[in-house]
């Protein structure tokens, strides 16, 4: 890759990745590809671009395929704008045999908006997940790097009020 890919990512991004890239051996770099990813899409506001990707996969030495292998497989990483809250619905087995598709349905009729998209003012995006491995928990989702377990529509309409 050229070099001028790397310049898409800011000075902080990139003393980010390196913390994460010194944990693994130099010839494993592209290691913590899930954790530059992750750095990248937080400073973009929650989503990420093919520049913002093909910047990572340059800075880690990597063909952008494999970064986009990545991006696309794990339902953490957004490859369009999301809301201020994203919310992701775990609707795996677990989850399902207890209300899953109850806690769905009320979420698309609170937020008037349909899986895989954003209220019309920004403030949520509603995805579906396969396992958040918290079985124990279900019906559950997490909002950022909150858990929120046990879920009742009670709860979750408290949840929401509760978030700006």
């Amino acid at each position: 890759m050229a070099g001028n890919e790397n310049s898409r990512l800011s000075e902080t991004a990139r003393r980010h990745i390196d913390k994460w890239v010194a944990q693994y051996p130099p010839e494993w770099k592209q290691a913590a590809v899930i954790a530059a990813l992750k750095v990248v899409q937080d400073e973009n506001g929650g989503s990420l671009t093919t520049g913002l990707m093909d910047a990572v996969a340059g800075y880690l030495g990597m063909p952008p395929i494999a970064v986009y292998e990545v991006a696309t497989f794990y339902t953490m990483f957004n490859l369009k704008p999301v809301g201020r809250h994203v919310i992701n619905v775990c609707t795996n087995v677990s989850c399902m045999l207890c209300g899953s598709d109850e806690i769905v349905k009320h979420l698309e009729t609170r937020l008037g908006v349909q899986l895989g998209e954003t209220t019309p003012d920004g403030r949520f995006t509603l995805k579906e997940a396969e396992c958040l491995a918290a079985c124990h928990g279900a019906p559950m989702f997490h909002i950022g790097d909150d858990y929120y377990e046990n879920l009742t529509p009670q709860k979750i309409d408290k949840l929401l009020d509760s978030l700006e």
